[in-house]
């Protein structure tokens, strides 16, 4: 059985530090895995706006490949999931103060990220690409770095993070939603759009008159599940999980089920995205 709950974030940024520290001080450290009883339900937090794998259905349920792989994890562990939609920029910090007890949410593992969270074994690899302008000059990744050229990246992911430390000479814009970073490049207010390989291809055959996809990765990257570090039991759990889920084929299923086209299209041209 899966649960739907909706978690809405307090949007002014200093307001929302300050509550987070206070949550912390007052609850201190959330409870570990061992400390919570086994049959209580596993929370775990994503952003329900990234389709394939992230996503609500038309009856307004959460869907996609996170959802069912939080289903069979919550088999596995034998416990109900409840799914929380938190904006991605706010996983971290609802892990942190205990509000959710895993992540799933198509989240890379990052250097940075590991410092204050935990994360499981890989479960995908894929890599940051480019969606660019029809007419722009732009052919690779290195052309980006340039006076004039004006880029656009998503807030909070590794695409912002890699525009704010390599792009010294261009013109960054830092938007909130993917849909609006598109609309930047196909109305040519933007020569680019840094984000994953799978959603630069689905905007590109969505806008292929437009735009034009560069999909062979500058820079690789792995999915995992996100953790509290204290969560020591629950990680080893999680990890013979996704090692049992794939030897059986789980994934391939994900895969033929959620992204049939893309996968084919994927494996006929050597680009990096899968499981």
């Amino acid at each position: 059985m899966i649960v739907y709950q909706k978690v809405l974030f307090l949007r002014d940024e200093r307001f929302f530090h300050f509550l987070t520290a206070a949550v912390i001080v007052a609850l201190a450290v959330p409870p570990s895995f061992s400390a919570v009883a086994a049959d209580e339900p596993l929370r775990v937090g994503m952003e329900l706006s990234y389709p394939p794998f992230e996503m609500t259905d038309t009856s307004g349920k959460p869907s996609g490949v996170s959802v069912s792989l939080a289903e069979a994890l919550g088999r596995h562990l034998g416990r109900e999931v409840i799914i929380e939609n938190i904006a991605f920029d706010g996983l971290i910090a609802a892990l942190r103060t205990g509000t959710i007890d895993c992540i799933i949410s198509s989240m890379t593992a990052t250097p940075e990220r590991a410092r204050s969270i935990a994360f499981s074994q890989p479960y995908l690899t894929t890599g940051l690409t480019l969606l660019v302008g029809k007419n722009t000059p732009i052919m690779s990744a290195a052309d980006l770095d340039r006076p004039g050229v004006r880029v656009a990246v998503k807030m909070g992911t590794t695409a912002h993070k890699f525009a704010a430390r390599g792009l010294t000479q261009a013109k960054v814009f830092v938007l909130s939603r993917e849909s609006a970073a598109v609309l930047e490049v196909i109305q040519g207010k933007v020569d680019a759009f840094i984000y994953d390989s799978l959603s630069i291809y689905r905007q590109h055959r969505r806008h292929p008159d437009t735009t034009r996809a560069l999909l062979t990765p500058f820079r690789k990257e792995t999915w995992a599940i996100g953790l509290r570090k204290s969560d020591k039991e629950l990680c080893e759990q999680i990890n013979l999980f996704l090692e049992q889920f794939k030897q059986q084929g789980g994934f391939e299923r994900l895969g033929d089920e959620f992204l049939p086209e893309e996968k084919a299209y994927f494996q006929k041209n050597g680009i990096p995205f899968y499981f």
